[in-house]
Order: C-alpha cells, then structure tokens, then sequence
C-alpha cells in the first residue's frame, strides 16, 4: 500500500487569481491540465490501493482560496482512500471559526498551511490556539517550505528552521514539512532530526534529479530515512512518476564513484504506512 501525503483539491479558474496562474504558466512552465484536480485522472496514474492526503490551499496575499466544503465534496468520491485536510489562511478574519468548522462540521482531519503565500510566520504567536487546537485533536499539520515563484512570497516564512520554536512548543503535534524544504534542505534534515513528531514529504522533487540525489544523499548520511513520507503534489506530478523518479535516481550514477542511496530505505519510503505514522484512521 502507499499512502500520498501531499495531493491537492482545486480548480485553477474558480480558485486562483488570474496573477498566479499566469505565474504558474510563465514562470514554473506549468501544464493547463495541472490546474484542476481530476481524481480519475489521479487514479489513472496509481497503483489500486493508493491512499491519499487531500487539500487545498488559502493564500489571500498570492491569489489562492479553495473552499474547504469543495475539498470535502472532492474527498467523499471515494472515503475510504481519500483523507482530506483543512487550509489555513491566519491573515484573515474567521480563521479560527474556519478551523473548528472544518474539523467538527465537514470531517477534515488536518491542517495544510501556506505561510510565505499567505505571508505569515508559522511561528508566530498568533498561531498558538491553531497548534494547541491541533495537538488537542491529533490534527497533523503540513507547512509548504522551500522555494516559490510569487514575488510577493518572503522567503522568511518558508525556512525550514522557523518550526523549530514551534516543535519544542508544541511536541505533540504532527509537522510535516513539504517539498524536503528545497532548497534549504540542510535545515530541514536538521529539523526532522532534532524533533521525533516533524518530517518531510518528497513531493514535487524527481523532476530535478541531480539536486535529488544530493538531497536524499544528505538524508542518507544523517541516518533520517525513517522521517521522510512519501507524497506527490498532485495534480503537478503523480504517483507512479514519482516512484519511478525515485527508483531511478541511482541510474544516473553508473560510470560514477558517487555513492548509491539506499534503494531498500527508499522503497521502505514508498511503502511507509503515513497513516499510522501521523495517527490517522483509515477512512
């Protein structure tokens, strides 16, 4: 079985603004059809039993709003291999009302947060009745860390190392970091180290698989494969692309000296059961 910790629910022409997916088109040479999310599309392209995290995204400040109901609707598809969270937008009024209404009227069963889109430190105080809300209700929370294409975006709020107050705060809380925090990987290996509760996805990586390697090489020789969740960011890339990226890294070293991940710690990636990782119930 493979658990998806990092799909996404959204429509690009009710959910973005015309300024961000002009970004996505021109600066990230994004395709039209990873615009909208289609989960027969997404099934088309995964193994049978795949189970996947579902969300969508609220950044006022980039143009980015998808309704938590349209994630609930999406994920009722299909319940039993749909897990869908909650987003989070602190800069705006009602949030915390968001917050409970998303976990105690419509199910969701985490938190997706997007603090340099949104233009928010995570660790900010302000953010304290989300973490105490939940550690309270076993709520994982995923943050997108690493790079972006939106101006406006401080990179500040990105860093990988601004969760590490809130991680000693907050033990108790699930934190998965996305994107292995590139291109600040170092401090997101350092992180995952340091906390036993915070780790990383591997979404949205094999398309660039030289800075992979060395990605996964930095995992490797910190002894932190266990803390790594496998993930995509559909509908931008999809499973069975992303595992064969993966599988394939060491391919590109024949002829080389330069050391091999460790295909076996990488499959058991793959393979990891999330679920019962982030203290989840199957649907």
């Amino acid at each position: 079985m493979i658990i998806d910790v990092h799909t996404h629910a959204w429509n690009a022409k009710t959910d973005f603004s015309r300024q961000f997916t002009s970004l996505l088109r021109s600066a990230a040479g994004i395709r039209n059809d990873a615009l909208v999310s289609d989960y027969a599309d997404y099934r088309a392209h995964a193994p049978n039993q795949t189970i996947s995290i579902v969300f969508g995204g609220k950044a006022r400040l980039a143009g980015i709003w998808v309704d938590d109901q349209d994630v609930a609707r999406y994920a009722a598809q299909d319940p039993k291999r749909l897990v869908p969270f909650m987003a989070l937008d602190p800069t705006q009024d009602g949030w915390l009302d968001e917050m409970r209404h998303g976990r105690d009227a419509l199910g969701l069963r985490g938190i997706k947060l997007m603090p340099m889109y949104a233009g928010f430190m995570p660790d900010d105080s302000r953010l304290d009745p989300m973490w105490h809300y939940a550690g309270r209700h076993r709520l994982p929370v995923l943050l997108h860390t690493g790079t972006t294409i939106v101006p406006q975006g401080p990179l500040e709020m990105t860093l990988p190392r601004r969760l590490d107050a809130v991680a000693t705060r907050f033990p108790e809380v699930r934190i998965i970091l996305a994107h292995l925090g590139h291109p600040y990987e170092g401090e997101c290996v350092a992180m995952i180290r340091k906390h036993p509760n915070v780790y990383a996805d591997v979404s949205a990586l094999y398309y660039r698989p030289f800075q992979l390697y060395q990605s996964l090489m930095l995992v490797q020789e910190y002894g932190v494969w266990h803390k790594l969740l496998f993930g995509t960011d559909y509908p931008f890339t999809r499973v069975n692309d992303t595992i064969e990226g993966l599988l394939g890294l060491n391919a590109m070293l024949e002829g080389t000296a330069l050391p091999r991940l460790d295909e076996k710690a990488m499959r058991a990636m793959i393979e990891r059961d999330t679920l019962r990782v982030l203290q989840l119930r199957r649907g």
